[in-house]
């Protein structure tokens, strides 16, 4: 996971992404204080209304700005020219933009060849070890299991990050793992005591971690305390 430091303290911990397009969600998450970066792909651009090529590229500046940390940023070309074409000119954006690729022969191709050119990369659509595996070996920054799309085909999400975690333990890869397709809060729970570097999910599961109704009583009944005391 993560190394941070606070003072002259050094520690490892998740770091915590949210993967949305929508401006207004990404700001209060960084206003938390605990957001670390962004996922998004064309979905969800699409979702917020955000078509066409300059107008994609634009709303990924604009999350830069609200973001001190990597922004993924996908390409839409399976063709290796293709990615390689469209990674370059996502990464030419900002120097946060991670160039997102997909789990392909292609793909593999492309970040390898991103990374000799110094070009940071997310896999993406990791369903195996195998293909974890595969880009890590060619120098992916991040790989992106999808925790929760596997679990709607009745398997077990967790388990492959588990899989993964220990592959990349027993070879010392630098490649970090990027859980993805995050549904809920328990998720992020569970991603965290398997290993997982990073997770990846809506604002809704990041709030999901405060909540908690024994907060919910002992606050209330602290601040009616505090109301008899003071009359």
């Amino acid at each position: 996971m993560a190394e941070q430091t606070t003072g002259m303290c050094y520690f490892r911990a998740m770091k915590f992404f949210i993967d949305t397009a929508n401006l207004d969600q990404i700001r209060e998450a960084e206003a938390l204080g605990v957001l670390d970066g962004v996922t998004t792909n064309p979905s969800l651009m699409a979702k917020e209304g955000i078509t066409g090529d300059e107008a994609v590229k634009a709303h990924y500046k604009a999350i830069c700005e609200i973001v001190d940390g990597d922004v993924s940023a996908e390409v839409i070309a399976t063709d290796f020219e293709g990615m390689i074409e469209e990674g370059q000119a996502l990464a030419a954006l900002h120097p946060n933009i991670v160039v997102k690729v997909p789990a392909i022969a292609d793909g593999i191709r492309a970040i390898r060849w991103f990374t000799d050119n110094g070009i940071r990369t997310n896999c993406t659509l990791i369903f195996s070890p195998g293909q974890a595996l595969l880009a890590a070996k060619a120098g992916a920054s991040y790989v992106s299991p999808f925790v929760g799309r596997i679990d709607d085909i009745s398997s077990d999400g967790l388990q492959l990050i588990e899989k993964i975690r220990v592959i990349y333990d027993n070879y010392d890869f630098g490649t970090e793992i990027l859980a993805a397709s995050v549904r809920h809060t328990m998720h992020i729970i569970e991603c965290a005591e398997i290993g997982a570097d990073i997770m990846t999910g809506p604002l809704s599961a990041m709030k999901g971690l405060l909540k908690h109704p024994l907060t919910d009583n002992g606050l209330a009944q602290f601040l009616a305390d505090h109301a008899k005391a003071n009359g």
